[in-house]
């Protein structure tokens, strides 16, 4: 049994504001009202793992090697901060996409749980003690598949509510802060119980 446990973030809309399909360092920042949030659920022992859908690259709007100068300008940024980004995954899949090797229906993609089962494999994470928090209820129910509580951010992104087996998040949080202090109390709470 793995003992590790982690946060799985989502990238666009939740960890960084949403500036679709970019993949230029220069223009990513990390969220003002996410910071704090994760200094504390790092110092609680979580891990933090970004799993993200990148279909840009299916779709021939960047190569997948772009994802590398995404992967360092994110690691550095949070290392700046005082936070160790312990994984980066993503999903370069679409099946509507028009590069071939890409365009095909996949388990990595959200709302499938393959990245976050990847990340659990490779990283010794225990999923009945992890979190994923995103931004819409794909990135719920990929958490709820794999076996997390789920923490939806409600900051407009969302906008289908497409209700389903998996898509109940277990928190519904304004910010990645009010999350993680959510998160910290819940699991608290389970700890006194």
């Amino acid at each position: 049994m793995y003992s590790k446990k982690a946060v799985f973030l989502d990238k666009d809309g939740t960890l960084i504001p949403d500036i679709p399909y970019n993949v230029n360092p220069e223009l990513i920042t990390i969220q003002p009202d996410a910071i704090d949030g994760l200094r504390r659920l790092q110092t609680q022992g979580y891990i933090l793992v970004i799993v993200s859908n990148q279909s840009g690259v299916a779709r021939g709007y960047f190569t997948e090697d772009k994802l590398i100068g995404v992967e360092h300008r994110l690691k550095q940024l949070l290392a700046n901060l005082g936070l160790h980004l312990s994984g980066f995954y993503y999903c370069p899949h679409h099946d509507d996409g028009i590069i071939t090797q890409y365009a095909l229906a996949c388990e990595c993609r959200k709302p499938q749980a393959g990245m976050l089962l990847q990340a659990a494999a490779d990283l010794q994470i225990n999923m009945a003690d992890s979190w994923m928090i995103g931004d819409i209820l794909n990135d719920v129910e990929a958490g709820h598949r794999a076996g997390c509580k789920t923490v939806l951010i409600n900051n407009g992104n969302e906008t289908e509510w497409v209700p389903g087996e998996f898509r109940t998040p277990t928190l519904i949080c304004g910010s990645i802060n009010e999350a993680a202090l959510s998160i910290l109390n819940t699991t608290q709470h389970e700890q006194v119980e």
